[in-house]
């Protein structure tokens, strides 16, 4: 079998090259959590680096607590005025050495004997620098309480002035493999404006290139948004940093909590928003922090099995890797912000007591599994298609629905936005269109180009309006009026008769003229629609499914209507042209490219029942191995409950 040679160097290139996968956790000490740095017990680190590594652990996401490395306080003079910046015992700062910038000599002592133990037991380092929030409590140094740490200009400098202190010390160690602005740093503090927000990450983005160019500078922030009027922006992010970073939790996430932690949309949560992330910005895009938020969101059998699927999925969806969080509980702690955070405390992969969770075992497995492949860096997965996000929509929530239709459905997208640049695709999706001004009127010239050269596109409505639409639809819109109850509708797709019920705001009565109705409601009114376009055909949905479903619990669960049917039915053409198809809507199916000649198909099956499926091989092809899980003797495929089976396959 013609199969990539692997480097022999494989960690060192984990962050920096495409494919790669890093297994890993966030990491605060066993004995002491946010306390660790004042709390120093290099013996207990050591033991916590050791258990970790024998487990396989390699990347660790860490954190210099920022008012333990740069404790400075105030000395105040008459009527309240500043007289000098000082330590805790109230000696000013010298004026020169580490001290001038406010750093802790003993504890950038602390932090390398850290790095140290890290490279003795073979784990990379990725860095926080501003860590001033930490699972629900603020950390600021005592000099800058009160101000606003994102928009002060003093805060400002002594964040530059920590970042270019810790940078310069500590960048030859060589088990740091990135650093990453901070956890969160977005929670910091309010901004106004999205200026504000950039001028932050422009700031620190300096100090840290301006001593260390060699090492990939990573995001740290959560809860970005693709959407122009937005706080923190995915765009504002990418041009500033190296990495963008997503931290899926459900409990967390709007729309990400309605359905089991061990059922489809749930895990896909982290694959849909980080490629929303990278896609969008340029940039790869990490998976930085994950996990389950404690006993009440799912058991250890449950937990075990959602880590497990989320794993397999983020690799093939080019995440860059998983890092859960965290390494061990923090459930004895009695001081803040473990006193009061009740979900906080028993989120590790190791309890208190050493033991190792279910969880800890899957990322083991896994590890081990990524470690032994015959290829360092996964090839990226086949696309066909590009969905594009448009001003006025819920952006996340329709998203992340298009993104677990295409998978029920058999293929992969991009994410794009209007107004970006129009990547060339067969296939092109408008999801749940809304507004008036979706786009400007020369996106949309530039998206019926594409179509009139053989492009195959879909959209769907909320209530939006388009520059043009009855001609290159084939269609008269008769009336526009609001509708009263759902749209209920029969739709004949993949040979089979499906009903289907939906939530619309407006109902477009339409004249089909020219196009072809696939699917109508009683009163005969079309819903479905398909016309040619030049070369390429269009797609017509009348209502918004990728909003609707976005909001309902259990939709995409195995017994539900089977909405991917109309995605499946504008991407036939497409699916046609992989080596590896099969039907049913609870496996999501990747194709990588080693050659020519030989691929590697991934099959997850994303729901807690075993699954037996019937494999459809391009002619010309054949299954030659299987890298995980069983090798099939047939066409029929076996995956466990929440498991996958990766295979390769070769052109005869």
């Amino acid at each position: 079998m013609l199969l990539l040679s692997r480097p022999a160097s494989a960690q060192q290139k984990l962050l920096t090259q495409p494919g790669t996968f890093a297994v890993g956790c966030n990491y605060w000490a066993s004995h002491a959590g946010t306390h660790m740095w004042r709390n120093w017990r290099p013996e207990v680190i050591e033991q916590d680096f050791k258990q970790l590594s024998e487990n396989g652990i390699r990347v660790l996401r860490v954190f210099p607590l920022w008012p333990d490395f740069q404790p400075i306080h105030k000395v105040y003079a008459n009527e309240g005025g500043v007289k000098y910046i000082a330590w805790a015992n109230g000696q000013p700062l010298p004026p020169a050495g580490v001290g001038a910038a406010g750093m802790s000599e003993e504890q950038l002592q602390h932090f390398e004997v850290l790095a140290t133990l890290a490279q003795k037991y073979n784990l990379k380092l990725v860095v926080g620098l501003i860590t001033g929030w930490m699972s629900g409590q603020l950390y600021v140094p005592p000099a800058l309480e009160g101000r606003n740490v994102i928009t002060d200009p003093e805060a400002l400098a002594w964040q530059q002035k920590f970042i270019t202190t810790f940078v310069r010390r500590l960048k030859n160690q060589p088990a740091i493999v990135a650093w990453d602005f901070g956890n969160e740093c977005n929670a910091m503090g309010k901004v106004d404006n999205h200026h504000q927000a950039y001028v932050w990450s422009a700031v620190l983005a300096g100090a840290i290139r301006s001593e260390d160019q060699t090492r990939p500078l990573v995001s740290g922030m959560h809860s970005l948004s693709a959407e122009d009027n937005a706080s923190w922006r995915i765009e504002d992010q990418a041009a500033t940093t190296d990495v963008l970073t997503t931290h899926p939790y459900s409990l967390w996430t709007k729309y990400a909590s309605q359905d089991g932690i061990n059922t489809m949309r749930t895990i896909l949560h982290a694959a849909a928003e980080t490629r929303l992330y990278g896609d969008l910005g340029g940039k790869p895009a990490l998976t930085e922090e994950t996990g389950v938020m404690g006993p009440m969101t799912g058991g250890e059998k449950e937990k075990a099995a959602f880590a497990r699927t989320a794993l397999f999925s983020n690799w093939v969806h080019d995440c860059m890797g998983t890092l859960w969080w965290c390494a061990y509980d923090q459930l004895s702690f009695a001081y803040p912000p473990y006193n009061y955070a009740s979900v906080e405390g028993e989120l590790g992969l190791i309890r208190e007591d050493r033991t190792p969770k279910p969880v800890l075992g899957e990322l083991k497995a896994f590890s081990n599994f990524v470690g032994k492949l015959p290829f360092l860096a996964l090839p990226p997965r086949k696309t066909e298609a590009v969905c594009i996000l448009t001003e006025g929509q819920d952006t996340w929530g329709v998203a992340y629905s298009s993104f677990v239709l295409a998978k029920q459905a058999g293929f992969d997208f991009r994410f794009s936005k209007a107004g970006q640049e129009l990547p060339d695709a067969p296939l092109y999706l408008l999801p749940s269109l809304k507004g008036i001004d979706p786009f400007r009127k020369d996106y949309w010239l530039k998206l019926l180009a594409k179509v009139k050269g053989g492009a195959t596109l879909y959209l769907s409505l909320d209530d939006a309006y388009l520059p043009t639409f009855n001609k290159p639809l084939g269609v008269e819109v008769r009336t526009n009026t609001k509708r009263r109850d759902n749209v209920r509708f029969v739709a004949k797709l993949l040979g089979d008769s499906l009903k289907f019920s939906a939530a619309a705001e407006r109902k477009l009565s339409i004249n089909p003229k020219q196009a072809a109705v696939l699917a109508r409601e009683a009163d005969g009114n079309p819903v479905l629609l398909q016309t040619a376009y030049g070369k390429g055909r269009i797609y017509l949905l009348t209502f918004p499914l990728e909003q609707n479903l976005a909001g309902q619990p259990g939709a995409f669960d195995p017994g539900q209507p089977s909405y991917a049917n109309i995605y499946h039915e504008i991407a036939r053409p497409q699916l046609a042209e992989r080596v590896l198809t099969q039907a049913n809507p609870s496996i999501g199916v990747t194709e990588h490219a080693l050659s020519a000649t030989e691929k590697v198909v991934v099959l997850i099956n994303y729901n807690p029942a075993d699954v037996v499926t019937t494999a459809r091989l391009r002619e010309g092809w054949k299954i030659t191995d299987s890298l995980y899980g069983p090798r099939p003797s047939g066409a029929p495929l076996s995956i466990r409950a929440n498991d996958a089976l990766v295979l390769t396959l070769r052109k005869k």
